[in-house]
Parts: C-alpha cells; sequence; structure tokens
C-alpha cells in the first residue's frame, strides 16, 4: 500500500538527496531512508540533468511512496546551487542532506533528530569524527565547537552526509555559498559562529568511495587545500569569531608546526626512495 503523509502536518525531517549520473547507486541510497527507524520524514531527490536511468529509478519509488518527491532541474546547477535548490523544497523542521552515492543507516536519522529535539537551542549537529570521552549527544558553545575542531577533532571537515541542520538556522546563515568543493566547510564555520552545535556519536551513515567523486577530481588535487586555508583564515578574521586572538595564534602555531612535519615527512619518503 502507498505509504501516505499527513495532509495537515509537515514531516519533522526533509531529507535532501541530490543526483547527478548516479544509476548505479541511487536505489540503494532511497532503500537505506525508507529503511529509517524514525518515519516522520520526506525524501526530495533533486536531479541536476543525469543523462542516465537516476530519474526513472528515483521516479519508481516516488511512486510507491508520497514521502519521497522528485524534481528535475532544466539545466546542471553544480553540486552547491543543486544543495540550495533541494533545500528550498523543504518543509521539515530540520534537514538532512544524504548524498545519492551513501547510505544512511536505519537508526541514524533518529539519532539525529533525537540530539536535535534534545537541544532546541543547536543550529548544527554534526557526527563526530572520533569516539569522545562524554557521552553523547553533547551540546556545544561556538567557541567549545571552534576550539574542538582545531585541537584536532575536525568537526568542520565533516561532510554533509555527518550532518542535521535546523531549517531556519540555514536560511539564517545564507545557505551554502555555492562555491566548489568547500561549501560544506564554510557553512558549518558559519553555523557555528552564530549557534550552539551537537555532536553524537561517529558512524551513523556509509560515505562510498568511487571515482567518479569530486574529492578525486585534478580540481580538487590543485585547489583544494589552498581553499582551505584561506576559508580558515577569513573564519579567524572574522569579526564574530568565537575564539580570542591569544587562543587563535595558537591554533596557527599548531597548524603551522603540523604542516612542517608532513612536509619533512614527504621529503624523507621521497629522499629514502631515490636512494634505493
Amino acid at each position: 500500500m502507498k505509504n501516505q503523509m499527513s495532509l495537515d502536518k509537515n514531516p519533522l525531517v526533509s531529507v535532501l538527496m541530490t543526483a547527478y549520473n548516479r544509476e548505479k547507486y541511487i536505489a540503494e541510497a532511497i532503500e537505506s531512508v525508507l529503511a529509517s527507524t524514525h518515519s516522520d520524514w520526506e525524501l526530495i531527490i533533486v536531479d541536476d540533468g543525469s543523462v542516465d536511468k537516476t530519474v526513472e529509478i528515483a521516479k519508481s519509488y516516488q511512486s510507491k511512496d508520497s514521502r519521497i518527491s522528485v524534481y528535475v532541474n532544466e539545466k546542471n546547477l553544480g553540486d552547491y546551487p543543486n544543495r540550495n535548490k533541494a533545500a528550498s523544497y523543504a518543509k521539515g523542521e530540520y534537514i538532512k542532506y544524504l548524498d545519492s552515492d551513501d547510505i544512511i543507516y536505519p537508526h541514524g536519522l533518529q539519532v539525529m533528530v533525537e540530539a536535535m529535539e534534545k537541544f532546541p537551542e543547536a543550529g548544527l549537529g554534526l557526527s563526530c569524527a572520533k569516539e569522545s570521552p562524554s557521552p553523547y549527544p553533547i551540546l556545544m558553545t561556538p567557541r567549545e565547537v571552534y576550539w574542538e575542531h582545531f585541537d584536532g577533532y575536525g568537526h568542520f571537515d565533516r561532510a554533509p552526509g555527518s550532518a542535521i541542520i535546523k531549517r531556519q538556522a540555514f536560511l539564517d546563515a545564507g545557505s551554502f555559498s555555492g562555491e566548489r568543493m568547500i561549501g560544506d566547510y564554510q557553512l558549518w564555520l558559519t553555523l557555528a559562529r552564530y549557534f550552539p552545535v551537537v555532536k553524537f556519536q561517529p558512524e551513523l551513515y556509509w560515505s562510498r568511495s568511487h571515482d567518479d567523486q569530486e574529492q578525486k577530481s585534478d580540481f580538487a588535487m590543485q585547489h583544494y587545500f589552498k581553499l582551505r586555508t584561506r576559508v580558515r583564515e577569513e573564519a579567524f578574521n572574522h569579526k564574530d569569531c568565537p575564539l580570542s586572538k591569544d587562543e587563535i595564534e595558537r591554533i596557527k602555531k599548531r597548524i603551522d608546526q603540523l604542516q612542517f612535519r608532513n612536509r619533512l615527512k614527504r621529503l624523507l619518503i621521497r629522499f629514502f626512495k631515490m636512494d634505493k
């Protein structure tokens, strides 16, 4: 029987899935949302001009479940502009991105939503990159999450699949900038500047690795490090940065030391390879 959402009630969370030529993976991604233990969701799929069977597959699921909506862009927008397009259709209090080549575990959506509901003042929730010494979920102030990130936790290095965002906070922050490769890093820094952040346990979704990903492109190899460095400096220099000047200087020294050690390590590896 076709699943029917209540006509007088918006879903609590909007799962946003952008797609471009993902016929090999999108069915598995959709199935993972359907298997979620949390059921108060809508799934919005926005295709960015695929030339394979991505839209056909997505629409086959739309015909079976009224919580699923499929939209097809008239022209290709690109990664982050398409993420913004998907958010423009959302009705939920929270938005949850899931890429069309990834999978969310059955409990993932429920853990994220319950964490945000526990801390209504939070604007962003992030799945940790590593375990915390304290039990989850944990509410962090802007200063705390900034400090932990630059102290090695790497909170803002998390991909959109690791995040859940209060939709109003997303709008207040101006959504994704649209800049290639670093839109999520920019947005996490912006949201965490003005809103408390909830961190919850790692591994709530599975991120697929394959050759067609942006992070493996020639553009990423050439520009990603410089782009991240620029965004980090912009965050440090922002008038509302939650860190003090002394804290920023300590972080910069640590980053410089780490980069020096990494350069030295690469030189030693190259030297010993040449010596053989």
